[in-house]
């Protein structure tokens, strides 16, 4: 069986949204578009506490962008988004849905930030995808989705620790490049871990 994990597609991610992603809203047709050939679509969505420890402004005389500690991990300070029951924590209205198994929330424990769909940062949390994956006995996933760098990387890279042969599509992605380069990097990261990097007209 194969899955198809999508990952923060999400209104504060897309143009105009608290953090937005160039183009972010250019890969909702590619996926809406991939979905029938997939046995199994998960999503995953960014669901934070107005609390949480990754926003700049829960750290004073800090700004987004800035690097700072957070229990012991390296954390990117981001504005503050996909905050829980608001309109930017929301699937894009043009994502279609109706095909979705289950949505996993990430990012729900204020302490630590979460890029993974499998694990949260530091790996204590975790939100039951690998179970769910090897239950209904998939062998293969596929990730797109927002942001390449980060979100769609690190769940990459958990799904092939969990031994799921492993593909980004890389053209229903698009990423943050916080810094120039970074989404090359992120996918020369990807490539070294065994992922294989894909478009989708190669599903």
């Amino acid at each position: 069986m194969r899955a198809l994990i999508i990952v923060d597609v999400q209104n504060d991610f897309l143009p105009g949204g608290a953090l937005a992603v160039r183009a972010g809203d250019e890969i909702i047709g590619p996926i809406n578009r991939i979905q029938q050939k997939f046995d199994l679509i998960l999503a995953t969505q960014d669901w934070h506490p107005a609390d949480h420890q990754s926003f700049a402004a829960n750290h004073a005389g800090t700004k987004p962008g800035d690097m700072v500690t957070l229990n012991g991990l390296p954390q990117v300070l981001w504005p503050v988004h996909c905050v829980q029951r608001t309109h930017g924590a929301e699937l894009a209205a043009a994502l279609q849905k109706y095909r979705f198994a289950r949505i996993f929330l990430k990012g729900t424990h204020a302490d630590v930030d979460s890029y993974s769909g499998f694990y949260d940062n530091g790996r204590t949390h975790s939100t039951g995808m690998a179970e769910f994956l090897h239950q209904r006995g998939v062998y293969e996933v596929c990730v797109c989705g927002l942001a390449t760098d980060y979100c769609v990387k690190f769940t990459a890279l958990d799904a092939a620790r969990e031994e799921f042969r492993t593909s980004v599509l890389a053209d229903a992605c698009r990423g943050v490049e916080l810094n120039p380069g970074d989404v090359q990097r992120a996918l020369d990261e990807l490539r070294t871990a065994g992922v294989a990097i894909r478009i989708t007209d190669q599903v």
